[in-house]
């Protein structure tokens, strides 16, 4: 990968962005052992300090592994890396990953029910009220991108009753990664935005404390965006590699 001059402002995150949109692209794979503190202050054109403040962080966030006498290594970020990877994975070069996206669209088919499950079972009258507030306004919204927040505050109003930290920061992860993506999506995710009846069967069975009846009401309000947002992902996928194949 050939590195580039960096501007004397931000030094430490601008060095860190390099490294890590290096990983992420390929350009150092895996396996690859960096250059040396005083080479990469060199070639770009910054301190030592600036350098091992960025790599610290580089390090931190799973990109790359240090050890005393043996350099700094690459390691593949998938294996090592966290949910805080997904908005940097989703969108690449200003396209979304397709594969990236089929994950995340699976993930939430999944995850949502069971977090209605246990807010079920958990929550208490003032959740129950913000939900409803949340349906109130999906029902008298317009715009299709408002929307999709609305129904992001729904989603995290019900992943807090769940009372799940882990899936409190999951959600977020998730959120980060889909929200670049919303004017894209719109179109697709509107029909569910619109089924203000499907959110309010999710509220009425959570304020019933009725899990099993919260899960299965879930369940239906994401299908229909599920299996659209999926054929989306194929359609994507399709069309990619249609461009390489015509580009070979």
């Amino acid at each position: 990968m050939p590195f580039e001059p960096i501007a004397p402002r931000s030094v430490p995150e601008d060095v860190y962005e390099q490294i890590v949109e290096g990983v992420l692209s390929g350009d150092l794979p895996a396996g690859e052992t960096l250059p040396s503190e005083r080479e990469l202050a060199r070639v770009l054109g910054v301190s030592r300090p600036a350098v091992r403040e960025a790599l610290r962080r580089v390090a931190s966030a799973g990109f790359v592994t240090i050890r005393q006498g043996q350099g700094t290594r690459v390691l593949d970020p998938i294996a090592t890396g966290g949910l805080d990877l997904l908005p940097r994975l989703l969108v690449r070069n200003g396209q979304l990953v397709p594969g990236v996206m089929r994950s995340m669209v699976e993930a939430r088919a999944l995850i949502a029910p069971k977090v209605a499950e246990l807010a079920a079972r958990r929550c208490g009258d003032d959740t129950v009220q913000s939900l409803r507030a949340c349906v109130d306004r999906l029902a008298t919204g317009t715009d299709p991108v408002a929307q999709q927040v609305v129904a992001l505050e729904f989603w995290g109003g019900v992943v807090d009753a769940a009372e799940s930290i882990a899936f409190r920061l999951m959600f977020n992860s998730l959120r980060a990664a889909y929200e670049p993506a919303l004017p894209a999506l719109a179109a697709v995710l509107e029909p569910e935005v619109g089924n203000v009846e499907g959110y309010r069967a999710v509220v009425d069975a959570i304020a019933g404390r009725r899990p099993a009846e919260a899960e299965k009401a879930a369940r239906a309000l994401l299908a229909p965006a599920t299996a659209a947002l999926l054929e989306l992902c194929e359609t994507i996928s399709d069309d990619s590699s249609a461009g390489s194949d015509t580009e070979g």
